[in-house]
C-alpha cells in the first residue's frame, strides 16, 4: 500500500512519494522502443493495482518480455484487488473458505510466514481496520476507540488456515477480511523478474508504484542508481543506492495521510492498536533480492521502530535497510556501507551504521 513513484531520469531511478501527475510522459499502457541503444530498450507504462507502473527491458527478447510482464501484472491485479468483486481475494473475503490459485496461495503462504517472523506486525488481516479509517475508499474518517477495539477482534491472522497441498484457505473468524496491499506489488515485481529471466533478458527493471526491482546491471555494466525520497520534502532526495539484482522498497507515513482537527493520520496502521504507527520513524527502505519480502518488511519495520527493526535485521541475512528517524537521523545496515551515499542537499547529515 505504498503510493510511491519511480521514474528514470538522468540515469537515476528515483524512489519517492508523489502524486499521479508526476509520472512518465508516456501514456498508460503504451510501449516505447529505443532503437538507438546499443541493446534494444523496450519500456511499457500501465496503470494497475491503483498505481502507475513502468516495465523496462533490454536486449533482443525485450519486447516479448515486456508484453508478457504487462499481461502478468494485469492478471495478478485481477486476482488480488479488494475493489473488484470478481477477484479471488474478494471471493475469499465473502465466502470465508476457498480453493486458491497457485499465485494467491503463494501470497497467502508468504504473508503468513512474514506475519510469524514479525510476530504479527505484518498482518494481512488488518483490512477491516483500514476500512474503519476509510483508507480503502479514500473517504477518510477517525473511528471511535470503541469501534477500533471491536474491529481489532477480527484481525487475528492466526485464524487464517491454509493447506499448502490442497491450496484451501479458511477463515476461522467469519468476520475476517484480508488485503494483500502490503505485499502484492513485491510479489508482482518478483514475478516480472522471473519473466525477464525466462525470456533471456539480463538487464531490466520494474517500478510498480515506486516498488523498484532491478535485474542485473545497466547495459553498460554499471549499477542501477536508486534515489531514496526525503520524507520531509517531495522536492529532493535523501540518498542514492547502487544496486544489482535487488528490490528497493520504501514505506513512510508521508505517502498517504489525511488531516482532521489539525492532526495528521497516516495509513500505516499498527495492528496492536488500530492507530497509525508512531514508533519514531519517518521512513524505512528495504533492500533485498526477494521483492516479496522487501515489500512485507518495509511497513513492518516502520511500525516496529528502530530498535526492534534493527534486532530483526540482526537475525536475518535476507535484507538490508535504511531508517530515517523522526529526529532526522539516518541509520543504514552494514551491508549498505559501500552502496549508499547522501545527496548534496543532505551531505551534512550524520549516517550511523548498524552492525551485527
Amino acid at each position: 500500500m505504498k503510493k510511491l513513484l519511480a521514474i528514470l531520469l538522468a540515469s537515476m531511478l528515483l524512489v519517492c512519494g508523489c502524486s499521479k501527475n508526476n509520472i512518465s510522459e508516456n501514456h498508460a499502457g503504451g510501449v516505447s522502443a529505443d532503437s538507438k541503444s546499443e541493446e534494444q530498450k523496450i519500456t511499457a507504462d500501465l496503470f494497475a493495482m491503483d498505481t502507475y507502473m513502468q516495465v523496462t527491458a533490454y536486449g533482443k527478447n525485450a519486447n516479448k518480455a515486456v508484453e508478457q510482464a504487462k499481461k502478468r501484472i494485469n492478471q495478478l491485479d485481477s486476482m488480488l484487488s479488494t475493489g473488484k468483486k470478481e477477484s479471488e481475494v474478494s471471493k475469499l473475503n465473502s465466502e470465508k473458505t476457498l480453493t486458491l490459485s497457485e499465485d494467491v496461495g503463494n501470497i497467502v503462504e508468504r504473508s503468513l510466514e512474514i506475519y510469524k517472523s514479525t510476530k504479527g506486525v505484518f498482518n494481512p488481516a488488518i483490512y477491516p481496520v483500514m476500512q474503519a479509517w476509510g483508507f480503502d475508499t479514500k473517504k477518510y474518517k477517525v473511528p471511535s476507540k470503541e469501534n477500533l477495539q471491536a474491529t481489532l477482534k477480527n484481525t487475528d491472522a492466526s485464524k487464517i488456515k491454509y493447506n499448502k497441498s490442497s491450496r484451501v484457505a479458511t477463515f476461522e473468524n467469519k468476520k475476517m477480511e484480508i488485503d494483500f496491499g502490503g505485499i502484492a506489488k513485491g510479489y508482482t515485481s518478483a514475478a516480472v523478474m522471473k519473466i525477464f529471466k525466462d525470456c533471456g533478458v539480463t538487464s531490466g527493471l520494474v517500478s510498480l508504484g515506486g516498488n523498484v526491482q532491478a535485474l542485473g546491471s545497466k547495459v553498460d555494466g554499471s549499477s542501477w542508481k536508486v534515489a531514496i525520497q526525503n520524507p520531509d520534502s517531495e522536492e529532493n532526495y535523501l540518498g542514492v543506492l547502487n544496486i544489482r539484482n535487488k528490490a528497493v522498497i520504501t514505506s513512510g507515513g508521508y505517502e498517504r495521510y489525511f488531516e482532521k482537527n489539525g492532526k495528521v493520520y497516516h495509513h500505516i496502521i499498527d495492528p496492536a492498536t488500530g492507530y497509525p504507527a508512531n514508533a519514531g520513524l519517518k521512513s524505512v527502505t528495504i533492500v533485498s533480492e526477494d521483492g516479496t519480502l522487501a515489500d512485507g518488511l518495509s511497513t513492518s519495520l516502520f511500525i516496529m521502530g528502530l530498535e526492534k527493526a534493527a534486532a530483526l535485521w540482526q537475525q536475518s541475512n535476507d535484507f538490508e535497510a535504511v531508517f530515517v528517524t523522526d529526529s532526522h537521523e539516518v541509520y543504514i545496515t552494514e551491508g549498505l556501507k559501500d552502496c549508499f551515499a547522501l545527496t548534496e542537499d543532505h551531505a551534512d547529515t550524520n549516517v550511523k551504521v548498524l552492525e551485527k
